[in-house]
């Protein structure tokens, strides 16, 4: 099994992007960069605020834009979640969330047995399945200490 590294990450993100015809500007490719390093599920503000020292010319909504192209050619998901911002996640393979209920932190887990609920739901239903999303709410190891839990 090969190991891959956020720059084999980031070629195969950079090589994607080209296949569809988007051009690789500086900005794109230190937003990816920021997507493939963190495990935060960062907002689009979030985003902005880390990169925005090294680019001064860079917008808010530059960073939101080259999100939705990120989007729509499948490199990143986009979480919702009720009224807070939609948070950004470079892994698209199937996982799961669970969601701090006190400061929003998200951390994935995997549970591969989890998997055949779309087939399981499929055969019950009779639905045609396209995917799930599960969510888990709870407070996390730094809230509990904070609080004295």
């Amino acid at each position: 099994m090969s190991v891959h590294t956020h720059e084999d990450f980031l070629q195969e993100a950079i090589g994607t992007l080209r296949q569809t015809g988007v051009r690789i500007t500086p900005q794109r490719q230190a937003i990816l960069q920021y997507l493939i390093a963190t495990d935060s599920h960062p907002s689009a503000d979030e985003i902005y605020k880390a990169l925005s020292p090294n680019f001064p010319n860079m917008s808010v909504a530059t960073v939101y834009n080259n999100l939705k192209v990120f989007k729509e050619s499948g490199l990143v998901k986009e979480l919702t979640y009720g009224d807070a911002a939609s948070r950004f996640d470079f892994d698209t393979q199937n996982h799961y969330h669970i969601i701090c209920t006190e400061c929003g932190k998200i951390r994935d887990f995997h549970y591969p047995r989890l998997d055949e609920v779309e087939s399981i739901a499929a055969h019950i239903t009779g639905y045609a399945v396209t995917h799930h999303r599960m969510e888990i709410y709870g407070v996390c190891p730094d809230c509990q200490n904070k609080n004295g839990n």
